[in-house]
């Protein structure tokens, strides 16, 4: 969804906002991958890092937004998945802390 709003960024935020958000988005997917397939007491830290890229990635979100490189429209519906994707992780995190 992401790389579908990424291409209708203005000029002046593309390759300095848009491109950090874009980062920020594949480094969240590569620790998810990595936790997976990491050891079980390995797998916490991991978890625990994809959440911080999750809330910096909403946070620059919400700077696009503001400074109106996103619109309403696009924002929420980013924010709803950054909603999903935070449960998920926050669901992970929760049953690894159990253990």
């Amino acid at each position: 969804m992401w790389h579908e709003f990424l291409p209708h960024f203005p000029k002046t935020s593309k390759y300095t906002l848009g491109a950090k958000i874009d980062s920020l988005f594949v480094e969240i997917i590569e620790l998810a991958f990595m936790a997976s397939y990491s050891a079980p007491d390995k797998k916490l830290p991991i978890i625990h890092n994809a959440i911080l890229k999750l809330d910096l990635a909403k946070f620059f979100l919400q700077i696009a937004w503001e400074n109106k490189s996103l619109d309403s429209k696009k924002y929420i519906a980013l924010s709803e998945y950054m909603v999903e994707i935070g449960k998920m992780l926050g669901g992970w995190n929760r049953q690894l802390n159990s253990k």
